[in-house]
């Protein structure tokens, strides 16, 4: 399927509104010196989610009926017994088999591409979608699996730090779609938004997820390769402790807990690597980042 027919089709998923819930936590807000760009996370920061986290990510399985989700993503299921397996139980076994074997070849914190593992597991029911069917059924799945919705404010804050003149990026624990979700509800893709390819990393691409340093390195790298910006002029925002604010102060960034919705907050009191572990600063509204800078 095009970009164009499947953010359609996004768009129908994704049409019932979220708001944020509000958390325990007060915005802490004084100026940052020097900041020069600023990086994203997505899931939590960036996009409401109704799971905390992108879907793939989330708590228990839900367990959808493979013959339902093959049916919506116009696919026969080659069986009626195939027909009634569980979908979510069959994809997280195929990551967890995918990120043992990362975890043997060295990964420390190991990502899948969604593609391979939905066409591993419609391998071994013998069937072999095309790549447009793949992308259909993935973008089914992650659909029924986590609401999204942008959060307050996003389309006003992009466009306010962009006028500055502050390069943007993304860093994120992300899926193929995650831009094509962007997408849709900004209507640009990420770069048309202002957030740099170049000062960006998507997990799925790179095949390791946060909270490793590794994923952050291709953004710091273009930041300084095409901006001349150094990491202590970065200031990184996400909703995440261990995922986000961990990895990015270690790497000498700044940093900005977003602490806005309290289905996303992460504070990972019970992470005893994180006891040491504290953001420059606190924001409960993506409004608020402009003046921090």
């Amino acid at each position: 399927m095009s970009d164009e027919a499947l953010i359609e089709r996004i768009r129908t998923l994704y049409e019932t509104p979220l708001a944020p819930e509000p958390t325990a936590l007060a915005p802490e807000l004084d100026p940052i010196d020097g900041v020069k760009a600023v990086l994203f996370d997505v899931y939590g920061t960036l996009l409401i989610s109704a799971s905390g986290d992108i879907g793939l990510a989330g708590d228990a399985c839900d367990g959808r009926d493979l013959g339902q989700l093959l049916a919506s993503a116009d696919l026969d299921a080659p069986s009626a017994d195939a027909a009634g397996l569980d979908s979510d139980g069959l994809v997280q076994a195929a990551i967890e088999a995918e990120h043992e074997r990362a975890r043997a070849r060295g990964a420390d914190y190991p990502e899948v591409d969604i593609l391979t593992i939905w066409a591993q597991v419609l391998g071994t029911l013998a069937m072999q979608p095309t790549p447009g069917q793949l992308r259909r059924l993935a973008i089914e799945h992650e659909g029924r699996s986590n609401l999204v919705w942008p959060m307050p404010g996003l389309a006003e804050t992009l466009a306010g730090l962009r006028a500055r003149g502050l390069a943007l990026g993304i860093v994120s624990n992300a899926q193929f779609y995650t831009p094509l979700i962007l997408e849709t509800f900004l209507g640009q893709p990420p770069a048309g938004l202002g957030l740099d390819p170049e000062c960006s990393a998507w997990s799925y691409q790179l095949g390791v997820a946060k909270p490793s340093q590794t994923i952050f390195r291709p953004a710091l790298e273009g930041l300084q390769r095409k901006h001349g910006i150094r990491p202590e002029q970065t200031l990184y925002v996400g909703n995440d402790r261990r995922n986000d604010i961990w990895p990015a102060g270690q790497l000498g960034l700044r940093t900005a807990l977003f602490a806005g919705d309290n289905r996303s907050l992460r504070l990972r009191e019970q992470d005893h690597r994180l006891d040491a572990v504290t953001p420059d600063r606190i924001i409960t509204e993506l409004t608020q980042i402009p003046g921090l800078l």
